[in-house]
């Protein structure tokens, strides 16, 4: 028979925060693959638990080559049991490789619910929590930040995002231009850790608090786009729209001809906007 991949949700901070099984899987796994075995050791000896089976490293340095060992080894009847440095397996962390891999084998997967940075942000965010949708870590990159973000632009449902303290600052001044100044927000720090903080406000308000430096692990939560037909979409804003796609690195009449479908609009109108705009600034 084969055996079956247990993918087990960690503390993202508070280690009293560690669902009850997750100690019995620790202790009774053939295998634990560990994002950071480091991580997994203070974990252990946090909860009072000696692990039962062999520990290995798994992250994305290693991922791609330590599927196949790991497949193995369940179609050979271990009991695997995967864990990354906090929150849920594959989600945004290494596991999606493994739960395919096992999938494809008609291996049995299952799970030890835990924490979610994603559902605790999003909880204390403030923000409608009925309809919404994760995007994950943000490209480096500010033109390709750009164009991730635009494509989220119209999005109704509430947005979840990870990012790197060091570039939430850049992040959400991009956010607030593509979003709109006002679009309401919150920016949830160290969550259930000792210095835990939310932050809400408008974007604008909060590139201008993080301009000032931030630390720790940083999960941002953004409202959806309001219900809005063409005719709110005032000169400013399509303007505002065109230059996000020319910054983006699209061509002028291919950024206007975009929006002007996008907004239900003649080009002409959008291109009269966009010169106008010109003129004035001139």
């Amino acid at each position: 028979m084969t055996g079956t991949l247990v993918l087990a949700g960690t503390p993202i901070g508070d280690v009293a925060d560690a669902p009850p099984r997750l100690s019995k899987e620790l202790a009774e796994a053939d295998v634990i693959a560990a994002e950071d075995t480091r991580r997994l050791r203070r974990l252990t000896q946090a909860l009072g638990v000696t692990p039962g089976g062999r520990v290995v490293s798994y992250f994305e340095g290693n991922e791609s080559a330590r599927t196949p060992e790991l497949v193995e080894a369940l179609r050979g009847g271990s009991r695997v049991l995967l864990v990354t440095d906090a929150g849920m397996p594959s989600v945004s962390d290494p596991g999606y490789r493994l739960v395919a891999a096992a999938v494809e084998h008609d291996i049995k997967v299952t799970a030890v619910p835990g924490p979610s940075a994603v559902l605790t942000a999003l909880a204390l965010s403030g923000l409608p929590v009925d309809r919404f949708c994760f995007e994950g870590f943000l490209p480096r990159k500010a033109g390709e930040r750009l164009s991730r973000l635009r494509e989220n632009a119209d999005e109704r449902r509430t947005l979840v995002y990870f990012e790197a303290p060091h570039r939430l600052d850049d992040t959400l001044a991009a956010m607030a231009e593509v979003f709109g100044a006002d679009r309401r927000a919150a920016v949830c720090r160290e969550l259930t850790k000792t210095y835990e903080e939310v932050k809400r406000g408008p974007l604008a308000d909060l590139a201008a608090w993080a301009a000032e430096g931030v630390r720790g692990e940083i999960t941002v939560v953004v409202e959806g786009a309001p219900e809005s037909g063409p005719e709110e979409l005032d000169a400013e804003e399509l303007v505002r729209r065109v230059r996000i796609r020319e910054d983006a690195g699209e061509r002028r009449k291919e950024a206007i001809a975009a929006v002007a479908a996008e907004a239900g609009l003649p080009k002409r109108v959008v291109f009269d906007a966009v010169v106008a705009a010109k003129r004035s600034a001139g």
